[in-house]
């Protein structure tokens, strides 16, 4: 067995192999730029060497960089995680050439199944069903109009050495088609150091399965079942689920047998992911392989209790598997909800900046299941614009479907992170969303439901009036605290009322408290009685409380007259008065925000690449105004209305706030 190991990447996946390492008794290397000086995986690590500036061009990406770093440590193997040099074969060539294991697949199966173009050919070649397209190489944006025609709208345009959602767009018509490939071109060059570009049929009404696949350098190969990850945004991952609540048993075993043949046919070994698209009738289709470790592998690792890192560090140390195919059971259900650093109340721009309160939920056994989450940052650390925004993997698992679905509402309420936007309403509202709990979705469900953005969610009446009686005990909690603040006579006779009205999401329910040692009992609107108990104290930021027998917890800050409260993707204010306070509150005139239709605003941090207008052009609804790039998506802003140009107050290579402006409209 190797004694030590270089990871040659960042952030939550170099975290993640350290950890498995560590279990085996494996020194390890961190590589990092200078964004990433205090980075978590480089204080894990037992040695860590600088690479470079922080564009991952200039350090992550640069094998000349990773090869000295090898040469200084004397690392016998090096593991690429996933993205930057994972499904480079120049870089598994450059290792080899060195005597340096790559803990990965072999180069010609890098060739043959990381180009996105080649393995479709060699799937076609083995049988393998496929979708429509154009697998040529495409040389400008008018030969990729031309080719969506013939494939017919939607298309999908794709970066060859892509992964990650990065340099990828559906096109439903030529300016769409023309664009996408400009934009698709440039991520890829950036992401990958290959601008090469393909376009497919997009096929619609989708799920996204795919099948985990790991051989050893004996022959073996196995399917660890599937993962469906049909919800996404812009092409991107955002919740994985292991098994699939759409699979049967019997696709579910034509698809791995499929898989595994695939990978026998290019000699694959090490861990793999074999991707397809699979229609309503459970006709499935090959995407692509991804040869590396994939972002959403936890949930596999957690109905199948295989540690897929531990495993490709033996098959590289030329181990043979220590199980068979029947060996490999279905044990109970896994989620897994991805930590971005975007703001989903900005149509899920990035957004960066420095953590002030990143508390994730205890690790572990839980009363129900399984609470894991794989990280790469901490309280305090910054999030950089350098790269991909995902932050955090929050992983839990039960006997069941409906059950993990539970564990991770609790998990994602649990999870207390300030400083920067980010995504936890977004997919605490998708976890309440009638759709995902029945399991009807497929790849289109967040532009379906979410048609003009998250504004958060609305929740039902009975966790509404369960939130109203948790304000009311938290409230009587604060004001008894206040009632003891001053010493003086005044307050020591004051008594704490038991009527109120809590306000929230534009309902007002009357509430009667009857408080006693263990907790509270509320009535609401002279109705129903919920008992309320909890150990929550004035200035806590999460209240744990029971509230009808139920678990519930509560992000809570204080605002006048009574609490911000967000939980299951709703942002509340929640205003806890006496019946007076309520009718005078009535009479408040309300501020009307500053109108800024005048204006173009930078929607996220980022780097302006084009400004596509002049001062005194006249623009139309939906034309391109500036692109800004931000961690390695490119953004078109667009008008949306007609209007003049009146002043451009930003250029082409200028860094800009959230909210700086852009340009100004007559």
């Amino acid at each position: 067995m190797f004694k030590k190991i270089l990871i040659a990447n960042r952030g939550e996946i170099a975290c993640r192999v350290i950890k498995t390492a560590r279990k085996m008794g494996i020194a390890t290397v961190a590589v990092y730029s200078d964004a990433d000086r205090n980075a978590l995986h480089v204080q894990m690590a037992d040695e860590a060497i600088h690479i470079g500036p922080p564009p991952a061009a200039q350090s992550y990406i640069v094998i000349d960089r990773i090869m000295e770093a090898i040469r200084r440590t004397g690392a016998e193997a090096v593991h690429p995680g996933y993205g930057f040099l994972s499904e480079r074969m120049d870089f598994a060539a450059a290792l080899e050439a060195e005597g340096v294991v790559f803990v990965g697949p072999p180069s010609p199966a890098i060739e043959a199944m990381g180009d996105k173009i080649t393995s479709k050919k060699i799937a076609q070649g083995a049988g393998v069903s496929t979708v429509p397209g154009y697998m040529g190489l495409i040389a400008d944006a008018e030969e990729a109009v031309k080719i969506s025609r013939e494939i017919g709208y939607p298309v999908m345009i794709k970066a060859s050495a892509g992964g990650g959602g990065k340099g990828m767009r559906i096109a439903w018509n030529d300016q769409e088609a023309a664009e996408g490939f400009q934009s698709s071109k440039n991520e890829a060059a950036a992401s990958f150091g290959d601008d090469r570009i393909f376009i497919e049929k997009f096929v619609t009404q989708p799920r996204h399965i795919e099948i985990q696949v790991l051989a050893d350098k004996h022959g073996n190969c196995v399917y660890l079942h599937e993962r469906e990850c049909s919800i996404q945004r812009r092409n991107q991952k955002v919740i994985e689920e292991a098994p699939s609540p759409f699979l049967d048993e019997a696709t579910r075993k034509a698809m791995g047998e499929q898989a595994c043949a695939l990978a026998k046919a290019v000699g694959y070994t090490s861990a793999g992911t074999v991707e397809f698209i699979v229609d309503g009738s459970r006709n499935f289709y090959f995407l692509e392989m991804n040869t590396r470790l994939q972002v959403e592998h936890p949930v596999t690792e957690l109905i199948t209790g295989i540690d897929l890192v531990e495993q490709m560090i033996r098959v590289a140390a030329g181990e043979p598997l220590p199980f068979t195919q029947e060996d490999l059971k279905i044990n109970g259900w896994a989620m897994e909800s991805r930590l971005y650093a975007e703001d989903p109340y900005r149509n899920f721009l990035p957004s960066i900046g420095r953590l002030t309160r990143y508390r994730p939920p205890a690790e572990g056994r839980t009363a129900g299941g399984i609470v894991r989450n794989d990280t790469g940052v901490y309280e305090g650390g910054e999030i950089s614009m350098f790269y991909d925004p995902m932050i955090a993997k929050l992983c839990t698992w039960a006997p069941t479907r409906a059950e993990a679905i539970e564990e991770m509402r609790l998990a994602l309420d649990t999870f207390e992170v300030e400083g920067i936007g980010h995504n936890l309403p977004f997919v605490g509202a998708v976890m309440d969303h009638p759709r995902f709990v029945k399991g009807d979705i497929t790849t289109a469900f967040i532009a379906e439901e979410y048609p003009d953005g998250f504004q958060g969610a609305t929740l039902e009446e009975a966790t509404l009036q369960r939130v109203a009686a948790a304000a009311a005990a938290m409230n009587r909690v604060a004001e008894i605290r206040r009632t003891r603040i001053s010493g003086t006579m005044d307050n020591h006779t004051r008594r704490v009322g038991d009527d109120w009205v809590v306000t929230l999401q534009g309902r007002a329910f009357a509430v009667k408290i009857a408080a006693d040692p263990e907790g509270s009992t509320v009535s609401i609107d002279g109705g129903p009685s919920l008992r309320v108990e909890s150990d929550w104290t004035p200035g806590q930021p999460l209240a744990r409380l029971t509230v009808d027998g139920r678990p519930l917890v509560i992000k809570v800050g204080k605002i006048p007259m009574g609490f911000r409260m967000r939980l299951r993707g709703a942002d509340l204010k929640v205003h806890v008065q006496t019946p007076r306070q309520k009718e005078l509150a009535g009479l408040m005139l309300e501020k009307a925000p500053p109108d800024t239709s005048r204006f173009l605003l930078c929607p996220m941090p980022g780097l302006v690449v084009k400004i596509s207008v002049e001062e005194g052009q006249e623009v139309q609804e939906g034309q391109a105004l500036a692109t800004v790039e931000a961690m390695k998506m490119e953004n078109i802003l667009k008008a949306e209305k007609k209007g003049v140009v009146k002043k451009i107050k930003a250029a082409a290579g200028a860094s800009l706030k959230v909210d700086d402006v852009i340009m100004e409209f007559e």
